[in-house]
């Protein structure tokens, strides 16, 4: 069954092809990781955090071939915003309507500079048509800040992430730390930015790109914009950052994530960017392996999207950003390595096809097979769950190389059983 995101009713017809069981609305939270944790890693997997579409949540079934990345971006923020709802809210007989109802009261506060006064323009429509309208709204993007399209191929609208981010903060509904101003969140995000972008002291011609993409994207009142040019002209630090950057865990990784996607865009970071990396956790009280983690997500989702982006065409670039991924998925391994020695010894079958995959490439059935073993070892060991991310599958190998090295008796014993 086909949905159609380009045309009027693809609402309508999203839920309509979830009444009929075409695609599920399942969700699967390991108890062993907190809510937002598990957001996180669930929105790093889809793109969404970098304002690229790199799958859906809940309609993969679908044939998107014939979808801009505009409409499957379109779809992804709809998804996003209803996969927040879902673990939030509990599920009711009149699901659609509740979940319409409470993001139009959320959009409805919304100040992005962008959807302000869009209310006044459809009070004839019906709800639905009023979302679809505020989607296509919040992924529209003014391209004549841009002189050079470098990453305009894979980044359409970034900044829809900080909707999603106050969503949530929106559903918790706790007054606490509470955070619900938009255009505050774009300057401290374009400010993460400008930071990184100087954090080995000279700007590179993709970090000024980004910077102008992301610019682009927020959709700031021209006194802010103005501010924001400033301050990645003459260059930030920390103390540019204003306090709500503290009060919100999402949107602190949100923050790391964009300067390590600041850095990366370099492709050859330098010792003084990795020093800023541990230094900007310290300020944000993010713990080192949450950076590692970031580190892994951001290089997982640059290689998987590597033919969309200029700068990662050449195989020096892709090799310089994979040696340097892999470093980091061997320190993830490294401290789970007794739990996941155990697993594998339990998982012949994952095994065989984690070997496979060092000389040839696994068919979509296995593939299939070895996301689902792994994602039973997951549910013990939530630091593992990047290897869901997408260019995940890069890293197979990887386990097979480290893990003997690492606990060689476990998987002797596992190779004599084999051979038994």
């Amino acid at each position: 069954m086909l949905l159609h995101p380009g045309s009027k009713g693809w609402i309508n017809k999203y839920f309509d092809l979830v009444e009929k069981g075409t695609f599920q609305l399942d969700i699967e939270r390991p108890k062993s990781i907190s809510i937002e944790h598990f957001l996180h890693l669930t929105f790093g997997h889809t793109g969404i955090i970098f304002g690229y579409p790199s799958r859906l949540l809940f309609a993969n079934s679908l044939n998107t071939s014939k979808w801009t990345v505009e409409e499957k971006l379109k779809v992804l923020l709809l998804e996003t915003h209803l996969f927040i709802y879902l673990l939030t809210n509990e599920r009711t007989e009149n699901l659609k309507h509740d979940f319409i109802d409470s993001l139009l009261k959320f959009y409805g506060k919304h100040n992005s500079y962008s959807i302000t006064k869009i209310f006044t323009f459809f009070l004839k429509e019906t709800p639905v048509e009023k979302l679809e309208n505020i989607l296509i709204k919040r992924l529209e993007i003014k391209m004549n800040l841009l002189d050079n399209k470098l990453w305009v191929s894979y980044l359409i609208n970034t900044f829809v992430y900080l909707d999603v981010i106050l969503f949530y903060d929106n559903l918790k509904g706790k007054k606490r730390g509470k955070i619900s101003n938009y255009n505050d969140l774009a300057m401290n995000a374009l400010t993460a930015i400008s930071v990184s972008a100087f954090s080995d002291g000279a700007i590179a011609d993709a970090e000024k790109s980004l910077f102008k993409i992301f610019l682009a994207s927020a959709n700031l009142p021209d006194k802010i914009k103005e501010s924001a040019l400033k301050q990645f002209k003459n260059g930030a630090t920390f103390g540019d950052f204003s306090a709500l950057v503290q009060k919100n865990w999402l949107f602190k990784r949100f923050l790391l994530d964009l300067s390590a996607l600041t850095i990366l865009a370099n492709s050859e970071s330098v010792p003084e960017e990795k020093v800023f990396l541990t230094e900007l956790c310290e300020f944000l009280e993010i713990p080192d392996k949450e950076l590692d983690e970031t580190l892994v997500m951001v290089g997982s989702f640059v290689l998987h999207n590597n033919k969309n982006v200029s700068f990662l065409k050449t195989s020096s670039s892709y090799e310089k950003m994979f040696s340097s991924l892999s470093r980091r998925w061997i320190k993830i391994l490294g401290r789970n390595k007794d739990k996941l020695a155990v697993e594998l010894k339990q998982s012949k079958e994952l095994v065989s096809l984690i070997k496979k995959s060092t000389t040839k490439e696994l068919t979509k059935e296995e593939k299939e097979i070895v996301k689902t073993q792994f994602k039973d070892i997951i549910k013990s060991m939530p630091t593992l769950a990047i290897f869901m991310l997408p260019g995940g599958a890069l890293l197979l190998p990887l386990v097979l190389k480290i893990i003997p090295d690492l606990i060689p008796s476990a998987f002797r014993d596992n190779e004599i059983e084999s051979e038994k």
